[in-house]
C-alpha cells in the first residue's frame, strides 16, 4: 500500500521553515503578554467530554469535536478550546490563589469543521484569561494586549477594528424588547453569531423560522433588524441605550480612546458563540476586505468557575488563533523573512571532520550555533548548501586553517571573504546578530 504525504485534513506540517515563523509569532506574543504580568500554564489535551458539555455550546460539543471511549470505556475529548480546563485548574485551587489571576497560554487545539482560509481542524491559539475582577478593568486590559500585540508586529491602528458588545445587553433586546420566549432568544443569539456569513435575504428568511406568526405580525423582523443595524449606542430605542449594559460599553469605549485605542466600535452582531459568556464580548477584525473575518474574540465569562462546585470567580480572557494572525500579516507585509536559526555553517576540505568538530565546539562554547558539513562533497557544493540553508555566515576548514588558526571566513549576504581568528570571528557574529 503507499502511503500518502499529505498530512492530515486540516492539520499542517511545519517544516523548520514553518516551525521559524511559528516561533518568532509566539516569541512576540510572550513578551507583550508577559510585559503586563501574565504568567504561562498548559493543562492535557485530553479531557473528559462533560467538561465541554456544560458550557461550550451545543454546536462545538455536537459537531465539532474529536470524541471517542478511552480503554476505560470513559468518554473523553481533544481540547477543541482552553476555557474549561483554566477555569478546572482555577476551581481545584480556588482558596490558594493569588487574585487577581492572570494566566495565559498557547495550546495546541482540535475542532472537526470543514478547513478554510484562516481557519483548520488543528491550530494553536493564544489563550489570555484574568480571574477575579469584576468591573470593566479587566476587559480594558484585555483589549489593551490585544491592540499591543498587533502593534508589536508592526500593525497600525488602520489595520484593524475592535468591536465590542454586551450579552446582558442582547439579552434585553430578546426578551424586553422583541419578547422572545427563552428558546427563541438562544436561536436568535445563534443567527446573528453567523449572520456576518449570510446574505440579507437568507438572514431574514432565518429571522422569520425563529418567529412565530403572532410576532411577524407586530413587525418584530423589522424591529429587530433596524436595532441590529445601528452603529451607535444613541441610536439604539431608550429601553436600551438607557440600560446598565449600554453605561458599561459606553465607559469602554471611553478608556480606551483615554489609553490612544481609538478603533474601538460598538456592535450588537457581536455575539460569541460560547453559552459561557455573560457580560462585555469582543473580536477583532482585519480592516482589510480581502480578510474580513474575526481574529480574535473573548469576553466575561464569570459563571465557569463555579460549575465545579465552588465559588464563583469573575473572570475575562479571550482567544487569539496562529492562522487568522498569519493570514493579517501577510496580507499587510508585515511577516518577517525567514532566517536560518544556524549562525556558521561549517564546510571542510579533506579528511578534517574531527578538527572541524572541535573548532565548532569551541565556538559553540562561546554561544554560537553551528553546523558541520559532513558530507565530504566538493568545497562549491558545501558552500551551495549553506546558501541554500540560509545561513549567513562560511567557516573553511583546510590544513593551512588548522595550522594557522586563521580560518577563511566568508559572509554570504555581503559576498566578502576575510581570514580571521576564531575569537574575532566569535565577536563579528555576534556583533551582527545585535543589529
Amino acid at each position: 500500500m503507499k502511503l500518502s504525504t499529505q498530512p492530515y485534513k486540516g492539520a499542517r506540517d511545519f517544516y523548520p521553515e514553518d516551525l521559524s515563523i511559528r516561533k518568532y509569532l509566539f516569541d512576540v506574543i510572550r513578551l507583550v503578554v508577559e510585559s503586563y504580568g501574565y504568567e504561562e500554564y498548559d493543562a492535557p489535551l485530553i479531557e473528559p467530554i462533560e467538561l465541554y458539555q456544560a458550557k461550550s455550546g451545543s454546536e462545538i460539543v455536537a459537531d465539532q469535536t474529536y470524541r471517542f471511549l478511552d480503554r476505560g470505556n470513559r468518554e473523553v475529548a481533544i481540547r477543541p478550546e482552553m476555557t474549561p480546563s483554566v477555569s478546572r485548574m482555577v476551581a481545584a485551587r480556588r482558596q490558594q490563589l493569588a487574585y487577581p489571576l492572570r494566566w495565559y497560554s498557547i495550546p495546541n487545539l482540535w475542532r472537526y469543521e470543514r478547513p478554510q482560509r484562516g481557519r483548520f481542524r488543528e491550530h494553536w491559539q493564544l489563550n489570555v484569561d484574568i480571574f477575579g475582577i469584576a468591573s470593566i478593568a479587566a476587559e480594558l486590559e484585555l483589549i489593551q494586549i490585544t491592540d499591543n500585540i498587533l502593534r508589536a508586529f508592526g500593525g497600525k491602528p488602520t489595520m484593524f477594528r475592535i468591536k465590542i458588545n454586551h450579552r446582558q445587553l442582547l439579552n434585553l433586546l430578546f426578551t424586553d424588547y422583541l419578547g422572545l420566549n427563552p428558546m427563541q432568544s438562544i436561536a436568535m443569539a445563534s443567527l446573528i453569531d453567523r449572520s456576518q456569513k449570510m446574505v440579507r435575504s437568507e438572514f431574514i428568511e432565518q429571522i422569520d423560522k425563529i418567529l412565530t406568526a403572532d410576532q411577524k405580525r407586530k413587525s418584530t423582523t423589522e424591529k429587530l433588524l433596524n436595532v441590529i443595524n445601528s452603529d451607535s449606542l444613541d441610536k439604539l430605542p431608550p429601553l436600551l441605550k438607557n440600560s446598565e449594559p449600554a453605561k458599561q460599553l459606553r465607559q469602554l469605549i471611553e478608556a480606551c480612546s483615554e489609553l490612544s485605542i481609538g478603533n474601538v466600535d460598538f456592535s450588537l452582531s457581536i455575539v460569541r458563540g460560547f453559552d459561557y459568556y455573560s457580560g462585555l464580548v469582543f473580536e477583532l477584525f482585519d480592516a482589510s476586505v480581502e480578510n474580513s473575518r474575526s481574529m480574535l474574540g473573548g469576553g466575561r465569562y464569570d459563571g465557569l468557575v463555579g460549575l465545579f462546585g465552588v465559588e464563583n470567580v469573575p473572570t475575562a480572557g479571550f482567544g487569539l488563533g496562529d492562522a487568522t494572525l498569519i493570514n493579517f500579516l501577510k496580507l499587510h507585509g508585515l511577516m518577517p523573512d525567514v532566517e536560518s536559526l544556524t549562525q556558521i555553517y561549517i564546510v571542510v576540505i579533506g579528511e578534517l571532520t574531527l578538527e572541524a568538530m572541535k573548532t565548532a565546539n569551541t565556538l559553540r562554547r562561546a554561544g554560537l550555533k553551528v553546523a558541520v558539513d559532513l558530507s565530504s562533497k566538493k568545497l562549491g557544493e558545501q558552500i551551495k548548501t549553506a546558501a541554500k540553508k540560509g545561513i549567513r555566515y562560511v567557516l573553511i576548514i583546510g590544513e593551512n586553517e588548522i595550522k594557522s588558526q586563521q580560518f577563511t571566513f566568508r559572509d554570504l549576504i555581503a559576498s566578502n571573504e576575510v581570514k580571521l581568528s576564531l575569537v574575532k570571528i566569535e565577536k563579528l557574529v555576534k556583533a551582527s546578530t545585535l543589529k
